[in-house]
């Protein structure tokens, strides 16, 4: 049969608008030229420099979905997935302090803030400051709602009084999304957002995490001793952060698989590259069959996982529902980059194992894709009820 002349030809999910090509270079170059060379420094003294951060923010890479008119890019949510995906295929830890910033703090102040809020806030973190989301708590990770910090009403004021943990880009971070309960007995019908400075009296940043991988992104503990908030710091409305954690986590979680992509990339490139140079008995051992048979499964497996991705993300842009494919995207993303990374440290061999090599570190960044924002388990779950529910 043949094709409608009045319907265009769709695209392919790969193939990219000429402004998303521009976008993706600009942030490449970036990432080969100005992020590469201090990768490995970074991750030895878990900090990421200062001066990058700035850059990532001159850039627009903080920005990315914030509208032009609070000095943002305007750009679309597929854009921030390019971002962070090129960023990650250099060095996964600048990719999730971008992902945090333009995935969940961002999009909740877009879709929840009142207007004096987006003036004040997404303004400012489209420029200069970096914002952190502040959900999880010793006590309450997978079962995020369990949250113990407590806000009691105190007249025109919330008084708040707790720990949270695991706090990625608190380190750095100026304002925070903090998740609190103005009523225990109401379960997730108490849960509330607020908006809170980092300079807010009894507020403190505390203990940074000594972790395996992705060192250079800060993750810290929160400590809140009778920080008092006002009620116009509220972000959507009391009772409602079980709505804009929701939401927002499932838009995370296309950014995580992003993620994941890039690393599993980037690893895929320095395996190839690894192949065509390393020589053993007379020959590149990528003219082995037992290296092309490797390099083969895994490429193929990137090329899934990029398709999951990107489907998800356009998904969003559409208006189309997404949760079950974001949820997919997230869990295969991170499988795909723990196999891609081991498999690049095993086609790199002994020197593979060393930190003389890139392989060695994306290996150990892989790792965390698979635990936060839905650990892999809690992901199935969601992926299985969907589908369940979908039967019905």
């Amino acid at each position: 049969m043949r094709e409608s002349a009045a319907l265009p030809a769709a695209l392919p999910l790969t193939v990219l608008e000429e402004d998303e090509q521009m976008f993706r270079e600009s942030v490449r170059r970036f990432a080969r030229e100005r992020l590469a060379p201090q990768v490995r420094a970074m991750d030895e003294a878990g900090k990421f420099a200062p001066e990058l951060l700035r850059e990532m923010f001159a850039l627009g890479l903080m920005g990315i979905h914030i509208s032009e008119e609070y000095g943002g890019q305007g750009g679309s949510f597929f854009q921030a997935i390019l971002a962070i995906e090129e960023l990650a295929k250099v060095d996964p830890s600048a990719s999730v302090i971008a992902d945090v910033q333009n995935t969940l703090v961002n999009n909740a102040i877009a879709r929840w803030g009142t207007a004096a809020q987006k003036q004040q806030y997404l303004s400012r973190l489209a420029s200069d400051t970096v914002g952190a989301y502040a959900l999880s708590e010793p006590g309450s990770g997978s079962d995020a709602f369990s949250l113990t910090t407590r806000a009691i009403r105190d007249g025109s004021e919330y008084r708040l009084n707790g720990r949270k943990q695991w706090i990625t880009n608190a380190a750095e971070a100026g304002v925070f999304l903090l998740f609190a309960t103005v009523d225990p007995g109401a379960g997730y019908r108490g849960i509330t957002c607020f908006l809170i400075e980092r300079d807010t009296p009894g507020f403190t940043v505390g203990r940074k995490e000594d972790k395996l991988g992705i060192r250079a992104s800060s993750t810290c503990e929160l400590i809140l001793e009778d920080v008092r908030v006002p009620a116009t710091q509220i972000l959507g409305e009391i009772g409602q952060g079980y709505r804009v954690a929701m939401e927002t986590l499932n838009e995370g979680r296309i950014g995580i698989g992003a993620q994941m992509l890039g690393l599993a990339e980037g690893a895929l490139e320095h395996a190839l590259s690894y192949a065509n140079e390393r020589k053993q008995f007379g020959k590149p051992i990528g003219e082995f069959q037992g290296i092309q048979f490797q390099l083969a499964e895994i490429a193929t497996r990137v090329e899934a996982a990029r398709l999951m991705v990107y489907n998800a993300a356009r998904l969003r842009d559409a208006g189309r529902p997404y949760l079950t494919e974001a949820a997919m995207a997230k869990f295969f993303s991170s499988l795909v980059a723990e196999e891609v990374a081991s498999q690049a440290v095993e086609i790199y061999g002994g020197v593979g194992f060393t930190k003389d090599y890139p392989v060695e570190k994306l290996y150990r960044d892989a790792k965390i894709g698979r635990i936060y924002e839905g650990t892999s388990n809690m992901l199935r779950l969601t992926i299985a009820k969907s589908l369940l529910q979908r039967r019905k």
